[in-house]
């Protein structure tokens, strides 16, 4: 048998914990914010986007973000629905009211891409 130092114990005792607490986790299923979020996506896969491509909208900047082409898009919402906006000028932020013009949808029709016309 081997001797157990109290190193070894709390070892041994911070590892169960640690399972213990993925297990619950796991068991917990996701967060509420999680749920919200899913059901709202699903929502707005359900109804028409209320914005047509080519249209100009008018809309406050909730985000700037890295686009995958690697420039910065600027993230808003027109009755829920989301623009991510291309060719934004420097010096853009949170809270800016533009005007973009769309120009296709995504995949599953849950947000566009549009570009900036101009700020409101």
């Amino acid at each position: 048998m081997l001797p157990s130092s109290p190193v070894v114990v709390g070892a041994a005792a911070v590892i169960a914990l640690l399972v213990v607490a993925v297990v619950i986790r796991r068991l917990r299923g996701p967060s509420a914010e999680a749920r919200k979020s899913k059901r709202a996506h699903e929502a707005a896969q359900k109804r028409d986007p209320p914005v047509d491509i080519g249209e100009t909208y008018e809309f406050g900047v909730t985000e700037l973000t890295d686009h995958h082409s690697g420039e910065e898009v600027a993230v808003g919402k027109v009755e829920g629905f989301v623009l991510f906006t291309e060719d934004v000028p420097g010096g853009l932020e949170p809270g800016d009211v533009i005007r973009a013009k769309v120009l296709s949808f995504n995949e599953g029709r849950t947000s566009a891409d549009a570009t900036f016309v101009g700020r409101a």
